[in-house]
């Protein structure tokens, strides 16, 4: 009988101790390339005057000179800071204070239909930004939009007519701006942060809320003394997470005011500064620096809201 011969192992082209390596070192190659090195060249941009066309020895050292300039001469930005901080709290505040207690209501009724109800208050916020804002352009038409149609209907009401408008608003103005942005922001977000709440809700032990009842507990006491203790660590979550995106809000007003910030810059947001600054200015040194001022403002945000909310989470 003719032996058989054991096949020789081929030698692999990789050593065993580096393929994991190997393997993982695509993500971070794309990390340092789309990631690493713009955060990087951000911090050293602000630090230069530079103009692209001129390539990299084209920047200039000019030192703290930038952020001096965006905090004592640049009016736009005081103005956009006060714009960003002003639809933060206007549309932050109000996505919460709806958000509880809507949560908590789904969580107790609708049954079979509660998902099918969640999705519907969660679609705005999956919905693109672009269509969101166009629609909302044509309902807060002056001549043609549903918002002050309907203002016109309840004039009519001898309940409601001496709260109404007297006339057509004209949302474009700068008294009106902000709100119309803010009523935009709130409509997104208000059913994201309603789920985040409702999946908190349906983590708390059910004892406890059968408990109370049995106690005679009301719904609302159920409410208020067992289920909001409960949430404060996905109240500070939720709103860190809207913190940052109100701070940082682009899209919206950039849409709603066709990328110009509205008459006398009404509804321009510090993002939308540090845009036009960059690529309408053509002065990405200055943008930089206030892409890193925005930053430590976020970041003091979030420390302000973990002192206030996370301490007790």
């Amino acid at each position: 009988m003719q032996a058989t011969k054991n096949p020789t192992r081929r030698k692999p082209l990789i050593p065993a101790r580096w393929a994991p390596y190997v393997f993982i070192s695509p993500f971070f190659i794309l990390f340092g390339a789309f990631g690493l090195f713009p955060l990087v060249f951000s911090v050293l941009l602000s630090f230069h005057q530079w103009d692209p066309v001129a390539g990299v020895a084209g920047m200039h050292w000019v030192g703290f000179d930038n952020f001096v300039y965006a905090l004592t001469r640049d009016d736009w930005l005081r103005k956009a800071m006060f714009n960003t901080l002003w639809i933060a709290l206007v549309s932050g505040i109000p996505q919460h204070l709806v958000a509880l207690p809507l949560a908590w209501f789904l969580h107790r009724g609708f049954g079979r239909f509660r998902n099918a109800v969640t999705g519907a208050y969660f679609l705005p916020f999956i919905t693109s930004t672009v269509a969101i804002s166009l629609v909302f352009s044509s309902l807060f038409s002056k001549d043609f939009g549903l918002v002050n149609a309907a203002f016109a209907s309840l004039r009519a009401v001898p309940v409601l007519g001496w709260l109404m408008p007297g006339q057509s608003i004209d949302w474009s103005q700068p008294g009106y701006t902000k709100w119309m942005i803010s009523a935009v922001v709130f409509w997104r977000y208000v059913g994201w942060n309603t789920v985040l709440y409702l999946s908190a809700i349906q983590t708390i032990p059910t004892d406890l809320l059968e408990a109370a009842q049995i106690d005679g507990a009301s719904p609302r006491q159920r409410f208020l003394h067992i289920v909001l203790p409960l949430l404060k660590p996905m109240m500070f979550f939720a709103v860190t997470l809207s913190l940052i995106g109100n701070l940082q809000l682009f899209e919206e007003p950039f849409i709603l005011t066709g990328g110009t910030g509205g008459i006398d810059q009404a509804g321009k947001t510090a993002a939308m500064h540090m845009y036009a600054v960059a690529f309408m200015d053509g002065d990405f040194g200055t943008a930089s620096a206030i892409a890193w001022l925005l930053f430590v403002l976020i970041a003091g945000s979030t420390w302000i809201n973990k002192r206030l909310l996370g301490a007790r989470a």
